[in-house]
């Protein structure tokens, strides 16, 4: 059988290859991390003031194109034109925000002091970091192992998804034009064989994945026999508790957002909801009315808000999961009909609402990633807890009420990496990114997300002797 050496990005818009790629092959991967290994005695000798430099200079490099940079991801992932500049926002203050705290988060820890005796604690980096990015936000999932990894002194090899192909080369051309010496930063695009052979490479000291709960599974394998740090971002089926005591609209408001931004097709958007029984036929009402009043269309046009979903294999996987639950018992609030661009076979979806739900449907059970989500009534905070829990993922959940001792006290309970009140789908730099059961383990982001990019080295000086 002969292998594929060719990748392409076929565009959601109008299923056009976008960008074709040759893949790299095993003496390119063999190039690029013998140059990344050589690169990193320098790189991580070169002290942190002109690291944080390097990098400051790489990021204002990245976000002067931005309105390039945003063209391409319209194109590459369909989300709509008026939304994708603000992701390359969100990659310059999470990038900032890393930048800012880095010499605080990576000086030595004294211990206490002991006459006759220095001694603390340092992080060193690890070597080569492998990173391996998902289509459905490439800049910001980056920017989380990228720029915190380059910081510590590790150098970097980056591979994006075949659906964002660009995205991985945007990366190192803003490097090179922020004078990052050669084998700091580099990019492959690779077969997933390729990709199993750099995470088996003694070279590789750490991987950041971002994606599937399959690929994760993949990577893990790949890794085993061998004691490096794999930190894995999987996926969510991210739920939200609305009391009775919230403030209702601003909950509906940002529960669809939540629930609908780059089409439902984000790790932490919201995919299930469960309301207090006094507030559920109001929330359902005002919740459904929002929907309606979006735009589906070309993402080209600046008053569409809910672009195509990625591709059209995955429109069909989110309908018949809506098509399952519907079958199931489950009622469609929406009727297809009132997104007149809507087709079968294409990756233009019809967004959904339903409700008679139950966690015997897969459609709050498993993610969906897509313009749907399922709505439930609860009698109490200990029911809306429960089905909370009952999920093998736990990367963000949120509570809507104006209760903050109710919320911290539900917060305890809840099996997730981040805890929400009042807001939801958004990621603080300041803030560990972590997620528990299959969302995944290790860290990025805040000063935590240092400690996994860095191994700790003791030294213990006697001085008197």
């Amino acid at each position: 059988m002969t292998q594929t050496t060719i990748t392409t990005t076929i565009s959601p818009i109008d299923g056009s290859v976008y960008v074709e790629r040759a893949l790299a092959t095993r003496a390119d991967l063999d190039r690029v991390l013998d140059s990344a290994v050589t690169a990193q005695v320098t790189w991580r000798n070169t002290p942190l003031a002109e690291r944080i430099a390097a990098v400051t200079r790489f990021v204002a490099s990245f976000t002067a194109n931005i309105d390039t940079l945003a063209d391409e991801l319209t194109w590459q992932i369909g989300r709509p034109s008026s939304q994708a500049a603000g992701e390359i926002r969100g990659f310059e203050e999470r990038a900032r925000h890393m930048l800012s705290i880095a010499e605080e988060s990576l000086k030595d820890m004294p211990a206490a002091e002991k006459d006759g005796f220095v001694r603390f604690v340092r992080r060193e980096p690890l070597g080569v970091v492998f990173a391996l990015a998902a289509w459905n936000y490439p800049y910001l999932i980056s920017v989380n192992a990228v720029v915190p990894a380059l910081l510590a002194g590790n150098t970097v090899v980056l591979k994006q998804s075949d659906q964002t192909l660009l995205c991985a080369e945007r990366f190192t051309e803003a490097g090179k034009a922020a004078g990052l010496p050669d084998g700091v930063l580099q990019h492959l695009h690779m077969s997933h064989g390729l990709v199993a052979d750099a995470v088996q490479d003694p070279r590789v000291a750490h991987v950041a994945f971002t994606g599937s709960v399959g690929g994760g599974e993949a990577v893990h394998r790949a890794s085993a026999g061998r004691f490096i740090a794999v930190g894995l971002e999987l996926g969510g089926k991210d739920p939200a508790y609305v009391r009775a005591d919230c403030n209702l609209p601003h909950a509906i408001e940002s529960l669809v957002d939540g629930a609908f931004f780059n089409t439902g097709q984000s790790c932490c958007g919201i995919e299930r909801i469960y309301v207090h029984r006094d507030v559920y036929a109001q929330f359902v009402a005002g919740y459904v009315e929002l929907v309606k009043g979006y735009k589906l269309g070309d993402p080209r046009d600046p008053e569409t808000n809910l672009g195509p979903v990625v591709r059209a294999r995955n429109a069909a996987s989110i309908t018949a999961q809506i098509d399952a639950a519907i079958a199931a018992g489950a009622r469609g609030l929406i009727d297809p009909a009132h997104f007149p661009a809507a087709k079968a076979g294409t990756p233009y979806l019809a967004p959904q609402v339903l409700v008679d739900v139950d966690h015997s449907m897969e459609i709050m059970t498993e993610e969906t990633f897509g313009p749907v989500v399922g709505i439930m009534a609860v009698d109490s905070d200990d029911e809306a807890i429960a089905l909370m829990n009952d999920s093998r993922y736990g990367l963000t959940a949120s509570i809507w009420t104006s209760d903050m001792d109710a919320a911290l006290r539900i917060g305890d309970q809840i099996e997730t990496g981040t805890f929400f009140m009042n807001r939801c789908d958004y990621l603080d730099p300041a803030l560990a990114w972590v997620g528990v059961k299959d969302s995944g383990r290790g860290c990025t982001l805040s000063s935590v997300g240092f400690e996994h990019l860095t191994r700790p080295k003791s030294y213990h000086l006697r001085v008197k002797v």
